[in-house]
């Protein structure tokens, strides 16, 4: 239930590098804020790519593999650094285009392009950067593929990737993720906050602003968010619910029994798979 002085105006600007460990490490704790707290906010997500930061990192593949790992064993969120021994990425704006191009479709189908290519690039160690990758990370998710592919060059996507860059750069956002939280009055600056931080955190700063408490939604149950989100980490329950990853993953294991949701083990833990 919301409170009875209804708060409305809340807005959270999320900057994320869909190449960037940390912004793909975020994903659990921002599935909590939205079921718990969605009511009271709108989000809003915007591209940041630093690809002058990333053309000079792809200049010492051991170094981003690095990172990579130690940012999968630090969060529990799986990324393979050895994507980057393995990979080049010749294109990585063409990412950035591509998820504009999806976004054309609606932002619903945007949402899960983004996430589908996440899961490709962190989980398969996949070149995300790659054309047939893109597009087949399109048909997964139910994008009209030709509309696509066509668009991923169209002046279109490319206004839009210019306009989330030009945001970035007028909120001054030099790391990927930065949340900016706004409140409903126009005139106060913006609340900015760089890096990962616990949950609790995004939540003391969203009723600062709101000026009051905000009520809690009740969660779903699992099944009911396995079946949401079709396809999550060991980690983002735990994150999600509020459980240990033991915990977690007994409960995951009790729907696997079920067959309600498929095992994917990865390079650090397991995701899982719904079924419908």
């Amino acid at each position: 239930m919301m409170s009875d002085k209804q708060v409305t105006g809340l807005e959270i600007y999320l900057f994320i590098d869909p190449l960037c460990p940390e912004c793909w490490a975020l994903e659990p704790t921002m599935k909590k804020l939205v079921l718990e707290y969605g009511d009271y906010f709108t989000l809003r997500k915007v591209l940041s790519s630093s690809l002058i930061n990333l053309n000079a990192n792809l200049q010492n593949p051991q170094h981003l593999a690095n990172h990579w790992e130690r940012t999968a064993s630090r969060t529990g969120m799986s990324c393979d650094g050895d994507l980057w021994l393995e990979h080049s990425l010749k294109s990585p704006s063409l990412v950035s285009l591509a998820i504009k191009a999806a976004e054309l479709q609606g932002k619903r189908l945007g949402a899960k392009f983004l996430r589908k290519i996440q899961e490709e690039l962190f989980l398969e160690k996949q070149d995300i950067s790659n054309q047939s990758v893109l597009e087949n990370c399109a048909k997964k998710v139910g994008l009209d593929v030709p509309v696509f592919a066509e668009d991923i060059n169209s002046p279109s996507a490319k206004k839009a990737f210019q306009c989330d860059m030009k945001i970035t750069s007028e909120m001054e956002v030099t790391e990927s993720p930065t949340l900016v939280f706004f409140n409903e009055n126009i005139e106060d600056e913006g609340l900015k906050i760089s890096g990962l931080y616990e949950y609790e955190i995004y939540v003391e700063i969203l009723q600062e602003l709101a000026g009051q408490t905000l009520t809690k939604k009740s969660l779903p149950n699992l099944l009911d968010f396995l079946k949401a989100y079709q396809f999550v980490g060991t980690n983002e329950v735990a994150t999600v619910f509020n459980w240990s990853r033991e915990k977690a993953t007994k409960e995951l294991k009790k729907l696997h029994f079920q067959q309600r949701v498929n095992p994917l083990h990865v390079k650090y833990g397991t995701f899982w798979q719904f079924i419908e």
